[in-house]
């Protein structure tokens, strides 16, 4: 096991396509961080890098003690997962996870003992005489990280390793990685499109963007406190709510209402010389049925039309239109973009309310909602800095 350390780690291509762009990531030994972000932002670039499979056009790239530069993958001790399965059809599952032992030239008891360990962790005992033919999605992708565990190497790099596989046994293999990487404590890159699976799975998350980090840190950091609109509308599922909103008097006209300004909030604004028209964020879970809510709680209500109810039995969501329409930047657009809104048609200015399961509201029926206008999140248009929270800063040591 041991530490990655990126400085400064930059790969532009001969055409002069700049792929990623001064990445500077200390990842602790046996930690588990998420590479994320959407297609095209240098997250497989970099875990590639790591690997030895691209060249590192600039930066130095530290795996334990050891500057890597310039070294093979076979040299660097770490171990790869894909997207693909890779194994090999006319081998047992016992034969694809020592294949690599026995190109080591490894006495046969070891490759045997470490085989057999690995399928006891993996729950692969009983399938180790089969072959991969006559093994489903999820059992294939366990015998590719077996591969990777019985060579007990410094790193595992794992790239979209759970995009082939259906709902259902992402989330089972999710729980199953996590709980693996937990057990063996082995520094770990994962590199995913998937943001929940970065919510889920990682200590720490690196968003990107364009080949540049957006922000480095936990989870739930991330999630509370986005340094940007970029990280603000990739981190939640469903996706954090946008609202034009003109900042006047004090407070915030939108579509949705006046909402008033924290003073802490103010002083920042007024601190950071925020301009006039903003764009405001709110969760999902920022709303509520109105009435279910104490009068005295501090939030602004409003009555919409329920477009759609989404009953998820603990939970239910419901999407209106907004009147003021999608509020649009560059990284709104893109994030609409990868999220497939362009390609719908629809016109990206739905909102989504998470409400109790004691909500009144109905389909195609007006409902007066709540608003929690202390959990918004301020946005500057030109820039897409976070004005409420500009003292976020990377938890990168």
């Amino acid at each position: 096991m041991a530490e990655i350390i990126l400085e400064g780690i930059t790969k532009r291509y001969p055409d002069g396509a700049l792929a990623v762009k001064d990445v500077n990531l200390h990842i602790e030994d046996g930690e588990f961080v998420i590479l994320v972000g959407p297609s095209g932002c240098g997250k497989s670039t970099t875990l590639n890098m790591i690997a030895g499979l691209e060249d590192i056009t600039e930066g130095t790239l530290r795996i334990g003690d050891q500057v890597v530069n310039d070294k093979a993958p076979k040299d660097r001790d770490i171990a790869m997962v894909f997207q693909s399965y890779a194994l090999y059809p006319h081998m047992t599952v016992r034969e694809n996870m020592g294949f690599a032992l026995r190109l080591a030239k490894a006495d046969k008891s070891v490759i045997k003992d470490k085989v057999e360990e690995a399928a006891r962790i993996l729950d692969l005992t009983e399938h180790l005489d089969r072959k991969p033919a006559n093994l489903s999605g999820g059992q294939r992708q366990r015998v590719a990280m077996g591969r990777a565990i019985v060579r007990d190497p410094r790193a595992f790099l794992m790239d979209e390793p759970l995009s082939n596989l259906d709902a259902k046994l992402r989330v089972q293999m999710r729980t199953q990685i996590s709980r693996l990487q937990k057990r063996l404590g082995t520094t770990t890159v994962y590199v995913t499109h998937d943001q929940t699976e970065a919510m889920t799975l990682g200590d720490r998350v690196v968003v990107l963007r364009g080949g540049v980090v957006q922000q480095v840190g936990s989870p739930q950091h991330l999630y509370d406190e986005p340094r940007n609109l970029f990280v603000a509308g990739f981190i939640g599922s469903p996706a954090m709510n946008f609202l034009h909103a003109t900042l006047d008097n004090g407070a915030l006209t939108t579509s949705l209402g006046v909402l008033p300004v924290q003073d802490r909030v103010r002083r920042t604004l007024e601190r950071e010389n925020a301009p006039r028209e903003l764009i405001v964020g709110f969760r999902p879970e920022d709303f509520e049925d109105a009435s279910l809510i104490d009068p005295s709680r501090v939030g602004v209500t409003f009555t919409v039309t329920v477009d759609v109810l989404e009953s998820l039995g603990s939970d239910v969501f419901v999407h209106f239109t907004e009147t003021g329409g999608r509020a649009s930047t560059a990284e709104l657009d893109e994030l609409a973009a990868d999220s497939g809104l362009t390609d719908t048609g629809d016109s990206g200015h739905q909102i989504v309310a998470r409400l109790s399961t004691e909500t009144r509201a109905r389909e195609g029926r007006p409902v007066e909602l709540w608003l929690n206008v202390e959990k918004g999140h301020i946005f500057d248009p030109s820039t897409g800095v976070n004005l409420s929270h500009p003292e976020v800063v990377d938890r990168d040591g």
